[in-house]
């Protein structure tokens, strides 16, 4: 395993041993594209996104992540809410051991022109 993994309704997934995580993804769009990013931690494909810290806003929490993420400060006005994933089978296990049930709250915001993009230093790669 990298640093985690991810599971969805999978049997064999390992039972959370800390409370529900709750996280914020995007679907950040431009010019009919998607932004994904190439994660170093696990070295998959996925939303931007990451956890709420304490009692953040959600919306706070995904302007937050996205411009630590890809370098694109955007005002929380920008980002509409989507949908809210909160299966149980949704669990995510780390290599420290601990093992999160993940809730999410996703989100779009559709870019006008085109960003100029600074990956942090938990990205691999972005691109649309």
């Amino acid at each position: 395993m990298g640093f985690a993994a991810y599971y969805l309704n999978d049997p064999t997934a390992p039972k959370p041993n800390r409370p529900a995580h709750l996280g914020v993804n995007v679907l950040i769009e431009w010019d009919g594209k998607l932004l994904l990013e190439r994660r170093k931690d696990c070295d998959i494909w996925g939303l931007p996104g990451g956890g709420v810290k304490g009692r953040e806003d959600e919306t706070k929490a995904i302007a937050r992540e996205v411009l630590e993420e890809t370098g694109l400060r955007l005002p929380v006005s920008e980002f509409q809410k989507i949908r809210v994933y909160g299966e149980p089978g949704r669990i995510a296990s780390y290599r420290d051991g601990s093992v999160w049930r993940m809730v999410i709250v996703l989100y779009r915001a559709v870019l006008r022109e085109k960003p100029i993009l600074h990956p942090s230093a938990e990205s691999k790669e972005l691109r649309f």
